[in-house]
């Protein structure tokens, strides 16, 4: 019989679900950086951050589907600690005053794309815990009616209602009264309910194929 002794083995963590949670981690933490360029995708724009908040849509619905609910929904909570560490990191860089030799041209643009208004924080931590527990909560329902079929289906649905009401949350707290938000809503949802069905099934596929493939390796 073969021992295995890697760490999270050891420590009666699954491989699949030490793997992923790292990777949630990271896209929680780039999420937000990402966000501020926007990029063209056809006719459609969006934040970059899309993707990579997408990827953590992909990320808890894996988990879902390898472990449980009740797992992807602690991981979620607990993906609150890199994003609030991060945010209060990105303050305390912001408030030191910086070297004397660094670039002005850098700094300012430093400064340009990580500055935020509290607005815009406290509606991407609002819209992050909200959406992406209801990704979760929808994705683990359709399962309970349909067991493990139609994977794609539940992943496409459970990810384009989460977008739809991630999009509401963030804009109208961060935005709202500040300018007319109703074309901007609207792009958005659209874009994201788009790219929720093409891109968010297949790569459940594959995180879910990669988790299985982890917890049947062997040292």
């Amino acid at each position: 019989m073969t021992t295995d002794t890697s760490i999270d083995a050891r420590h009666g963590l699954p491989r699949s679900l030490f793997a992923l949670a790292i990777f949630y981690g990271g896209m929680v933490c780039i999420a937000g950086v990402l966000g501020n360029k926007q990029i063209a995708l056809g006719p459609l724009a969006v934040e970059a951050g899309i993707l990579a908040f997408l990827l953590l849509v992909v990320t808890s619905s894996s988990i879902a589907e390898l472990h449980g609910r009740e797992t992807a929904n602690r991981l979620v909570l607990i993906g609150f600690v890199p994003l609030i560490a991060s945010l209060l990191l990105t303050l305390l860089v912001l408030a030191v005053p910086p070297a004397p030799a660094m670039d002005p041209q850098r700094l300012d643009a430093f400064n340009l794309m990580m500055s935020g208004t509290p607005r815009i924080w406290i509606g991407g931590i609002i819209a992050y815990g909200t959406s992406t527990l209801l990704n979760v909560t929808i994705f683990s329902r359709l399962k309970g009616s349909e067991g493990n079929r139609l994977l794609w289906l539940r992943s496409a649905i459970a990810s384009a209602l989460s977008q739809v009401v991630d999009t509401l949350i963030f804009i109208g707290i961060a935005f709202y009264g500040v300018f007319p938000i109703g074309e901007l809503l609207l792009g958005q949802m659209l874009a994201k309910v788009v790219l929720s069905v093409i891109l968010v099934p297949p790569l459940v596929y594959a995180f879910v194929a990669l988790g299985r493939r982890l917890d049947r390796a062997r040292a």
